[in-house]
């Protein structure tokens, strides 16, 4: 009777640890996988450039575990930037960025939450080499920019002869500070030396 007694109680046992395994290998494979867990926060970008404008806006925190995400949208807008300006070159449409229309505003910055637009106009020239086909920034989140060390190392990449054509100091209320930087490509527009 006890022998009966310790068999039906190990069966159940077996049966319970069958079914628990079953379930736990079902939920490993099963077909629906849970949500990344993830540290970063959902943001919105958005870039449109034209014949004769660059405007794009980013919308979210500053900063995400210690990165200026925000402020790495001026690197976003100037890689727009530089390709628009080689599309109308490649196009015959020889441009530059007007320097003197930029608009840039960073409305919440020191919040923890911003939206930073941004507004590179284009402006048209006669020729071909007098037109600009790479653009960069140097800038600060809140802090001055290293614009010397900038300098130095875009030089390597300039037309023999040629200097970086250089804004003045761009800079919001609320403490983004922007160099706006733009030359002749050495590789597109090597006819221009």
């Amino acid at each position: 009777m006890i022998v009966m007694v310790r068999i039906k109680t190990l069966k159940a046992f077996l049966d319970f640890n069958s079914v628990l395994v079953c379930l736990i290998v079902l939920n490993l494979f099963s077909c629906s996988s849970p949500k990344p867990k993830t540290t970063r926060q959902e943001k919105s970008k958005k870039i449109t450039a034209s014949d004769f404008v660059c405007e794009g806006s980013y919308v979210g925190p500053e900063f995400i575990e210690g990165d200026d995400v925000a402020h790495q949208f001026s690197n976003e807008m100037s890689e727009k930037v530089g390709d628009q300006l080689k599309k109308l070159y490649k196009a015959g449409k020889f441009a530059k960025v007007d320097f003197e229309q930029i608009k840039m505003s960073t409305n919440g910055m020191g919040t923890g939450e911003v939206t930073y637009k941004l507004r590179i106009p284009l402006k048209r020239v006669k020729t071909k080499c007098e037109a600009f086909t790479s653009f960069d920034h140097c800038g600060g989140w809140n802090h001055p920019p290293a614009i010397e060390l900038r300098i130095e190392q875009l030089s390597t990449i300039l037309l023999p002869g040629d200097k970086l054509n250089i804004s003045p100091l761009k800079t919001t209320p609320e403490g983004l500070q922007e160099y706006w930087i733009q030359w002749r490509n050495k590789e597109v527009q090597a006819e221009c030396r």
